[in-house]
This record gives structure tokens, C-alpha cells and sequence, in this order.
């Protein structure tokens, strides 16, 4: 017999000792252990308790979660918005297979499918060692080229929430975004965009904030990819430069590989050395080489290994 029964009938007995009136269906009784309530329960109401989802401690400022995500409610939610891509950048938006870079990027593609065969991967962390290498460029890139292939869908997230651009090349709001998710203030639905490419969704940056460091490590980031991955072939995420702040090896954790970008003739050596050193060796899965110039593109192609990596991509 169980304690709580145990309580209830004792209860009862109290009550017939003193002559009250026995009230069938109501009943008032304090057990020793309190019922355990199933996390996944426990998740979708907010509850506060000790027991962490995923890792992450719940508390009663988390937002009830979307449940169930599924394609069909993400499909039903997230409603087209009219993006306006930049065009000298997105290089998949304006039509022309022919384009400068976009050959590259294609082959960047069949490097990540056949890095695939020899371990998971679908998580990508997109960093560079500095700001201004093309990180942000190359994320977006690959999760157009990504997408183009039938049936595929992708999911680009901004994690850069020290300088996000993402939104700016696709030409959308930033907000609401990773920063509000992060913060409790959103669920997974209200921060997801998709504009005209199909099968292409977006979580823009999301509020500014003075704390990003503090943010990016609460564990939330984690839960996200957790509860969305299934429905996507691939989540492309752009995050801060490794070597200034520590954001990219934190996202890092929650990701399943890490592509560097290192742009030609500009960064230093050893910031690109200290920017590797940042990632654990099976975790790097590639180098891009952004920049070169266009001579010297008929003579380079990609290159990955485990200890050496040297790749190849194209951006005035």
C-alpha cells in the first residue's frame, strides 16, 4: 500500500472517530515523499525544481515549451516573411549558379557529407580566430547550398549575439531571437523565421544584451538544439570570434563540429593557431580559406584532415 493512500486512510479514519461527514471525492492528505512528476511533465508546465532538462536547471521564468514540436506545428507557426536578401552576398538568392563562390561552396557541401559518413555531424559551429573574416558570410552561404539539394532543411541560428549580421545579409528583423529564447522569454516557434528560399528557417540574434558570456552558457542553447534537431537535415550556427571572447567554445559543446574560417593575407598566424587551439582536434572538422583572390582560385581546392586543414572559399 502506498504512503499516500496510507495518508488518505488514515485521514478518513480521523474523521469517522470526531462524527464528520465523510465527503466522497475530497480529500486533504499529506504524504512523506511528494509524486514525482515526469520531467517531460515537468518541462511543458515550467515548474521550478532541482531536476535539470537537458541539463539545464528549470526554473518558474522558463516559458512552457511548444509541445509537440513537430513539422507540421513548425510549418503551421513559423509563416513566411519577406526577406531582402543582399544579394553581392547571399549568393544563392539571386538565381545565378554561375556566381562567383558558388562552385566553392558546393564543394564545401560534399566535404561536410563525406565527413558525415565518418562521424555525426549536423550540428555545425561556423567561427574564425578574428571579426570581419567572413564567418557570418560562409555560415549563411553553406546553409543556402545546403538547402538547395531536394528535401533538405536547414536551420541557421545567429549565436553571435555580440555582433550579429545574419539578419542584416537576409534583409529581416533580428528579434525576437536566440537572445530572448536564451532568457526564457520565448519558445522555440516565436524566435524561428523562413523567408522565400524553401526549406531555409532562421533564428535571428534577438535582443541586445550586456551579457552574452553569462547567456550563451546557461544551458539553454543545448535544450534548443535538443528539441528541434530532428526535424532538420542540418543546423548551420554562427558564433563570436574564438580568440577575443570565449562564446565559440562554449557554443561549441553543443554542437557536433566546428568549421574555422581564416581569411587570406590578413589573419595572423598565430591568432589562427590560438583560435584552434580553442576547439578539441575532433571537433574541427574543417578550414575555410576566405578572401583569396580569383587567380589564385584555378589553382587552390579544399583540403581536410584531422591535423591539416586548408580550404578554400571566395569572397571579395
Amino acid at each position: 500500500m502506498s504512503r499516500i493512500h496510507e495518508a488518505l486512510k488514515k485521514a478518513e479514519q480521523e474523521r469517522a472517530a470526531q462524527g464528520g461527514p465523510s465527503q466522497p471525492g475530497y480529500a486533504v492528505a499529506v504524504a512523506a515523499e511528494p509524486p514525482v512528476v515526469p520531467p517531460a511533465e515537468e518541462q511543458r508546465s515550467g515548474v521550478t525544481g532541482a531536476s535539470p532538462i537537458g541539463g539545464v536547471p528549470l526554473t518558474s521564468a522558463m516559458p512552457a515549451f511548444s509541445s509537440p514540436f513537430s513539422l507540421e506545428a513548425l510549418l503551421a507557426r513559423c509563416t513566411p516573411l519577406p526577406w531582402s536578401p543582399d544579394e553581392k552576398t547571399m549568393l544563392f538568392f539571386n538565381g545565378d549558379d554561375s556566381a562567383r563562390g558558388t562552385e566553392e561552396f558546393r564543394t564545401l557541401r560534399s566535404r561536410l557529407y563525406h565527413a558525415r559518413e565518418k562521424m555525426p555531424l549536423k550540428k555545425v559551429l561556423v567561427t574564425s580566430a578574428l571579426p570581419k573574416e567572413g564567418k557570418s558570410f560562409t555560415a549563411a552561404n553553406l546553409a543556402q547550398v545546403l538547402v538547395r539539394q531536394h528535401g533538405r532543411r536547414v536551420l541557421l541560428v545567429d549565436a553571435d549575439l555580440r555582433g550579429p549580421r545574419l539578419h542584416m545579409m537576409l534583409g529581416t528583423t533580428s528579434s525576437p531571437g536566440l537572445a530572448d529564447y536564451l532568457q526564457g522569454g520565448c519558445d522555440e516557434f516565436s524566435i524561428m523565421q523562413r523567408g522565400p528560399m524553401e526549406n531555409l528557417f532562421f533564428v535571428p540574434s534577438g535582443q541586445e544584451i550586456s551579457d552574452p558570456a553569462e547567456l550563451v552558457s546557461n544551458g539553454r542553447l543545448r535544450l534548443l538544439l535538443q528539441r528541434v534537431e530532428a526535424l532538420f537535415d542540418w543546423i548551420i550556427i554562427d558564433s563570436p570570434p574564438a580568440v577575443p571572447v570565449s562564446d565559440a567554445s562554449v557554443l561549441a559543446k553543443a554542437c557536433d563540429g566546428v568549421l574555422m574560417v581564416v581569411r587570406s593575407n590578413t589573419t595572423p598566424v598565430d591568432m589562427a593557431r590560438r583560435a584552434r587551439q580553442e576547439f578539441p582536434d575532433e571537433a574541427l572538422v574543417g578550414v575555410v580559406l576566405n578572401g583569396i583572390s580569383a587567380d589564385a582560385m584555378a589553382y587552390t581546392r579544399y583540403y581536410y584532415d584531422a591535423y591539416q586543414k586548408n580550404g578554400v572559399e571566395s569572397k571579395s
